[in-house]
């Protein structure tokens, strides 16, 4: 057999010099036949083994009479059904082999995503402990969307994976871009939804959610981390490439942080794409649907009559009310910023920072401030003194009660 370079060498004097074959033979020294071998062929020379057969040759056609009976049968099995002595790397191997041709084929289906068709979500849990203020430290979750036609990513540090934090946040992240997809693809977060009887069902207020913005929400089925792999690698993306190096000082600088990174992560270059997805994002975001005239309802909502003590309760804290409104009803609401109080027919009557950390009673200083000035008011009330008319008596009359009259004259005592 000749070598790649001898063949390639008859070819060049043949085809670029017109050499006979004789002349090539004379010149390379090798025979007649190898020249006219290596014209005739239509690729290089390759050396191939000879096969010496293997130890599974023998029982193959055992192996074939137990697939073709029950396709799945695990290895282990078909080798105690043969009576196999030996190792299981070659059985495998071999099973390997002849197992599809008892499988229907069952061919995977490349997803292809259209324009402002859908948006993946998931909760990432960023392993770093982010201080949460008071002392406290904390691991909240990030909301992370990716727009499956550009892969565009936005995320956001939010406060709870509890349902009202959990629509807030899909409002500011749908904010940002200005447009909204027309479907949402999400797991099995009970924020989101639960399954009955096998079915999934989508929870109050999402349905809300989505009716205000006229998409639809699909849950994923259970055990398919593939329906949602966007959203699953920019996780991954998110932990390897912004997290290590990085320093937070509050969810607020976490937050700030994750904007600017973003910005640059999607002016990268996407491999499976080809492109930046920068490139792609106002062609997908000029298909996706306007945002809706009222936005929806979202964040921490409440309703109660203002107590004595003057402080409400959003998640886990306290949050004073200007005292004026106690006996009053006022209505709480709280996004991922703010908490704030309204009394009905009074207007705003507190507005807080949201508090990040847990068990804490968070008070301004003008309510305090109110509050000590109307105790000292209903103190001084209660011990004003009390003017009450009294009936006054003659004394004689005392006396007459108690018989010591001395106006009256004893007849017995005149002489």
């Amino acid at each position: 057999m000749i070598s790649v370079e001898d063949w390639a060498e008859i070819r060049r004097l043949h085809r670029c010099e017109g050499m006979p074959i004789r002349a090539i033979v004379r010149k390379l020294g090798v025979g007649r036949n190898t020249v006219r071998r290596a014209l005739a062929s239509e690729g290089p020379p390759r050396y191939q083994r000879p096969s010496k057969g293997s130890v599974v040759d023998a029982v193959e056609p055992q192996i074939r009479a137990l697939l073709a009976e029950w396709p799945t049968m695990p290895v282990p099995v078909i080798a105690e059904r043969i009576g196999w002595q030996r190792g299981l790397t070659v059985l495998k191997d071999r099973v390997r082999e002849l197992r599809p041709l008892f499988l229907p084929p069952d061919p995977v289906s490349r997803t292809v995503y259209q324009p402002g068709e859908l948006a993946q979500c998931d909760l990432w849990f960023p392993p770093v402990d982010i201080p949460l203020g008071f002392g406290q430290v904390g691991r909240p979750p990030v909301l992370v969307m990716v727009s499956g036609y550009s892969r565009v990513i936005a995320a956001r540090l939010i406060p709870s994976r509890q349902g009202p934090d959990l629509l807030a946040g899909h409002w500011a992240l749908l904010s940002g871009w200005g447009r909204v997809p027309k479907t949402l693809v999400w797991d099995n977060e009970s924020a989101v939804g639960f399954r009955k009887a096998g079915r999934p069902v989508l929870t109050e207020a999402m349905n809300a959610f989505r009716g205000t913005l006229g998409i639809a929400v699909i849950q994923c089925r259970l055990g398919d981390p593939e329906a949602k792999g966007l959203v699953e690698r920019a996780n991954g993306y998110l932990e390897t490439s912004f997290l290590p190096g990085r320093r937070f000082t509050s969810p607020a600088d976490f937050n700030t942080q994750l904007a600017d990174w973003l910005v640059r992560a999607n002016q990268r270059h996407h491999r499976i794409l080809g492109c930046r997805p920068a490139d792609r994002w106002e062609h997908d975001r000029q298909a996706m649907l306007a945002l809706p005239p009222v936005a929806p309802v979202t964040g921490w909502r409440a309703s109660i009559r203002l107590p004595r003590d003057h402080y409400v309760r959003l998640g886990a804290n306290d949050y004073s009310v200007h005292p004026s409104a106690i006996g009053h009803r006022v209505e709480i609401t709280g996004d991922l910023e703010h908490v704030e109080v309204s009394c009905q027919g009074g207007g705003l009557v507190a507005r807080h920072q949201r508090c990040w950390a847990a068990h804490q009673s968070i008070t301004d200083p003008d309510h305090a401030t109110a509050a000590a000035r109307l105790r000292q008011q209903a103190r001084r009330a209660s011990l004003r003194p009390v003017d009450t008319p009294v009936e006054h008596r003659e004394l004689a009359d005392y006396d007459r009660a108690l018989g010591l009259d001395t106006d009256t004259t004893d007849d017995q005592g005149v002489a």
